[in-house]
This record gives structure tokens, sequence and C-alpha cells, in this order.
């Protein structure tokens, strides 16, 4: 009867299988971080509303939750505010043991796999892709925590070669006898300040995308992949649930039942597919975007290095024409003396 229900697609079931032994479960330093996943989104009985004519009424008289009234101590005189407060505390009480039953079967599904007595539905390939993007942004974030350190020694390595240029400047005017060896130090100086000044906007720019790569782009497509988790947890406790009923009696109660949990079963498991979908779709895009952006910065950032360092003023230049990149004159916001056009 239920076949055609829990057919798997693309996806697979996984049973996980379990020592069974007191005392010797496996440790998981995650699991208390998912149990506290499935808690985390209560029931939100602030937004809770009803139609002054019932359920099932007309919604014109819809009353929010804040105008309810509190109900009158006289009960042989019910008005319409006793009602309406009745109605409320009736649909959050609803609200309350819905997702008291959902969290329930999704923590009994989350200990069922964490201890090896149950089944999970698992997409290889995406599980995968998954695994890789988490396993890249770490990598990234690391690039972008040393790209932000090498920012700050070069603008510190600026600040000193333009206080020592000054210093030698001054030095010159007042040192006759070394008033040219001074002056070409000084010239020196304030040459390599403004090489190290171009380097640095070319630095904060790769920083900046790096940074919106990261802290966007990719965090953007982890949050859609934590609802698509969410959601095959509560497929695979709903899966779970009418597998059991399947199994029970088929008297008139049971059937009632039974496709009462079809139901609900069938609205997870298209929940569960649109999301799968979603995550594959922005995998998709986030990994396209990824090649082009870096493609981009990596070139900036190799051509900004190699130019610097050979003392090729004229290449540094072109460098920041080539990726619209403009310097801010000195005493602007620092330290990023750059401006993304």
């Amino acid at each position: 009867m239920t076949d055609g229900i829990l057919g798997k697609a693309a996806t697979m079931e996984i049973p996980i299988h379990g020592n069974g032994e007191a005392g010797q479960l496996p440790e998981d330093d995650g699991l208390e971080q998912d149990l506290q996943q499935v808690m985390v989104s209560g029931p939100n009985l602030n937004e809770t509303s009803i139609v002054s004519g019932g359920y099932g009424g007309s919604g014109d008289g819809l009353i929010p939750t804040g105008s309810g009234r509190h109900p009158s101590h006289n009960t042989n005189s019910a008005g319409p505010g006793d009602e309406v407060a009745r109605g409320i505390a009736g649909e959050k009480f609803d609200i309350v043991k819905k997702w008291g039953i959902n969290t329930y079967k999704c923590t009994k599904q989350l200990l069922s796999e964490r201890f090896g007595r149950g089944s999970r539905t698992v997409d290889l390939e995406l599980e995968l892709q998954i695994e890789l993007l988490r396993e890249t942004k770490r990598k990234y974030e690391s690039v972008l925590q040393l790209g932000r350190a090498l920012t700050a020694h070069l603008y510190s390595l600026l600040q000193t070669q333009h206080a020592l240029g000054d210093a030698f400047a001054d030095l010159s005017q007042k040192s006759p006898e070394l008033q040219e060896e001074f002056g070409y130090n000084a010239e020196t100086q304030k040459l390599l300040c403004k090489n190290g000044e171009t380097l640095l906007g070319a630095v904060n720019f790769f920083v900046s995308s790096i940074n919106t790569l990261v802290t966007k782009t990719m965090e953007d497509t982890l949050m859609t992949v934590k609802q698509y988790e969410a959601a095959r947890l509560e497929y695979d406790a709903y899966r779970t649930d009418l597998e059991e009923l399947s199994l029970g009696p088929r008297d008139a109660g049971m059937r009632g039942r039974l496709e009462s949990a079809q139901a609900t079963f069938q609205a997870h498991r298209d929940k569960y597919e649109k999301l799968r979908g979603d995550v594959a779709i922005k995998l998709k895009f986030l990994e396209e975007n990824k090649i082009k952006v870096m493609h981009k910065q990596l070139l900036l950032f190799h051509n900004a290095v190699s130019a610097y360092f050979a003392g090729n003023q004229k290449q540094l230049e072109q460098t920041l024409q080539q990726f619209n990149i403009k310097l801010r004159p000195p005493g602007a916001e620092k330290p990023s003396w750059l401006e993304e056009q």
C-alpha cells in the first residue's frame, strides 16, 4: 500500500548497525549540536490568529493574537470575546502539540541513526558535494585569515618606510657632508612607499573578494544545506513512523491513522525533495561563481606581487588598471586605500 509513496528516487536508505551494547555507544561530539538543532525552532505563538466565525469560517473576521480579551468570569453569559479567547488558546495548544510531536519524532530518528538502530535516506553524490563545500570553505577561511594578516603587515611596513623616508629627508637637509647619501635613500623609501601602496590596494581587493565569497556566497548555500538536512531528518522520521504503522493491524481505526500518516509523510517528502533540488542548484551555481571569481583574483594577486618584488612600478599600475582598482590618497580611510569600481 505504501510502496509508491516510499519510492527512493535518486536516494537510498542506508541501514545503520550498532553494537547494541549498553554503555558502549559510539561517542559523537556533534550529537549534542544536532539535538539542539532539532529543538531550536520552537513554535511562534505570537503569530497565532483565528477567524471570528470559528475554524473554517470566513476570513473577514481575522483577529490577531494580541487583540484577544480575557474571558469573562460570568459563565452564564459567554460573549464573542470569550469565544475568541478560547479559540486562540485552542489554536496555540494545537501549534505546541504539533511542534512537540514533530520534535519527538525527529529526536527519536536522530538517536536511532546515531546509535545504529535505524536507517537514513542518503543522496551519496549530493552528500559528497556538501562535504566538499564545507572543506573548501574551511580552506578559503584560512586563506582569508592569511590575506588579512598580509594586509596588516604591508600597512605596517608602509608606515615604517614612510617615517624612515621622512627621517632621511630631514637629515639630508641638516647634514651637508651626507646630503647626497641621505637624499637618495629618502627617494628610495618614497618609491618603495608608492609601490607598496599599489600592492596594498591589490591585496585589499583580493581579500575583499575572498571575504564576499566565503561569508556571503558560500554561507548562503550552507544555510540552504542546513534546511535540507533538517528536512531530511523530518522525512526519515515520518517515513519510519509510516512503515511502523503499515505493519500493524488493518482495522477501521488503524486505517484512518494510516491515511493521516501517509498524508503527513507525503508533505515532508515533498519538502525534502524541493530542498534537495534547491541545494543541487545552489551548489552548481556556487562552483561556477567560485571559479570565475578566483580566476580573476589569483591572476590579480600573482601579477601584483610579482611586479612589486621585481620593482616594476609600471606593471603594478597596469595591474590595478586591468582590474579597475583605484587607490585612495593617503589620509583616506585606513588601512584600505582601494576603491572597487
